[in-house]
């Protein structure tokens, strides 16, 4: 049975990718971008099973229009992929208040806009599934990405509190946290700092520690994204790439020997 879909960031990577893959199967989309000519293709091919939504989603009102606007069209919304969103490269000290204030716009608060708006159609439905886009950067960090970190941590946390608030209404939620992929997230989607040169070996050494295995194909993902589409009991969190698993377990395990160190002055803190 075919799914009404609305993805966000859907003009390239991730977004555009997934938008084909669903469409080629019979599924009908609601696909946003800043720009929607970026969709003219999609439009082309797959004509009306795709409607294409101009939208900035740190417009909190365009996006409740955005969201209410497929409504009306499709008769409701099985799936929305909270995709859009973007990378800021460089060093917290370097970070703008403009550049901070936009990452945080974009990642978080674009993202928290359109679940808001989209949460009550699911709820009334009693059905729906939620997955946002998130990153293994919201479970663990990397040097010189300090702000889109932040973003997506914040997302996790949104995230996992959303899940408990509508379970009781047949609402799935998921978090997909990709490692690196060669999209344009570090490409032309991505922004940069002002560089302060003490922090040069820093980056350096962030540039140095990727080879060329750690980047994931983005079009390989279309078959997880699909079975997670598809599946009656989806994750809340969801790893999309071969070298996620091995970096969050590792991070995992030496803040679980830091929790236990420390366990017994923390103990000791409670007062009784």
């Amino acid at each position: 049975m075919s799914k009404i879909i609305f993805i966000t960031g859907a003009s390239r990577g991730f977004g555009k990718i997934w938008a084909k893959a669903l469409l080629q199967r019979g599924d009908k989309v609601a696909a946003t971008a800043r720009n929607t000519d970026s969709l003219n293709d999609l439009v082309a091919e797959f004509g009306d099973a795709v409607l294409p939504i101009q939208l900035d989603v740190t417009d909190r009102a365009a996006s409740f229009a955005a969201v209410n606007k497929a409504k009306e069209h499709f008769g409701g919304i099985d799936v929305l992929i909270n995709n859009a969103g973007f990378g800021l490269f460089g060093a917290i000290e370097e970070t703008t208040e403009a550049q901070a204030r936009q990452q945080m716009e974009t990642n978080f608060f674009g993202l928290l806009w359109v679940t808001q708006a989209i949460t009550p159609i699911m709820r009334e439905q009693q059905s729906g599934h939620i997955i946002q886009v998130s990153s293994v950067l919201g479970l663990m960090t990397l040097p010189v990405l300090g702000l889109y970190n932040a973003s997506k941590y914040a997302v996790n946390g949104l995230t996992e509190t959303l899940a408990t608030e509508v379970k009781g209404f047949g609402i799935n939620v998921s978090l997909i946290e990709p490692n690196g992929f060669s999209t344009d997230w570090s490409g032309a989607s991505a922004a940069q700092t002002e560089a302060i040169e003490a922090y040069a070996p820093v980056k350096q050494a962030f540039a140095e520690g990727a080879t060329p295995d750690s980047w994931g194909k983005p079009e390989a993902t279309t078959d997880a994204v699909l079975a997670l589409i598809d599946s009656p009991n989806p994750p809340l969190h969801f790893l999309l790439g071969k070298v996620a698993y091995p970096m969050v377990a590792g991070v995992y395990a030496a803040r679980q020997a830091d929790f236990d160190a420390w366990k017994e002055v923390a103990e000791a803190a409670h007062g009784h």
